[in-house]
């Protein structure tokens, strides 16, 4: 096998064997619905990486995460890109925090609804008013 054949099959190979990078705007959520945990990684203030696992929800056919006064959750709040690896593949998105009543209520039920007691059960030892986040592509 010449080395000009070679380059293409071992750049294949690592690429095949890589998490998947799906480009955001095609994010079919639905797929997700079911998933019981996920894991963020978010960029902490002296720029490593934090990887946390945490629930996700799909509401109205839209991505939602939410965390208490965390170290994650303040890394959002100073860079709200994140990447979200779910189902074998590496998400790039963006949060959006989530101010409307109704949503934030369809969102916490929707948390209540998917992991029930374990939802309930955690409540007391949140740290902080859950902040809700909506999951969009990055640059929208």
């Amino acid at each position: 096998m010449s080395v000009s054949i070679r380059v293409p099959v071992v750049l294949a190979f690592l690429f095949a064997s890589a998490p998947i990078a799906v480009a955001a705007e095609r994010v079919e959520w639905g797929r997700y619905a079911d998933e019981g945990t996920v894991r963020v990684t978010t960029t902490n203030e002296d720029g490593t990486t934090r990887t946390t696992k945490i629930w996700l929800v799909v509401v109205d056919g839209k991505g939602y995460i939410r965390t208490g006064n965390t170290r994650w959750g303040a890394n959002v709040e100073r860079d709200p890109d994140l990447v979200l690896h779910v189902a074998s593949q590496d998400l790039p998105l963006r949060v959006e925090f989530v101010t409307d009543p109704t949503t934030r209520d369809a969102v916490v039920q929707a948390f209540r609804d998917k992991y029930g007691f374990s939802d309930w059960i955690i409540g007391p030892f949140r740290r902080g008013e859950p902040k809700i986040m909506r999951l969009v592509p990055r640059g929208s």
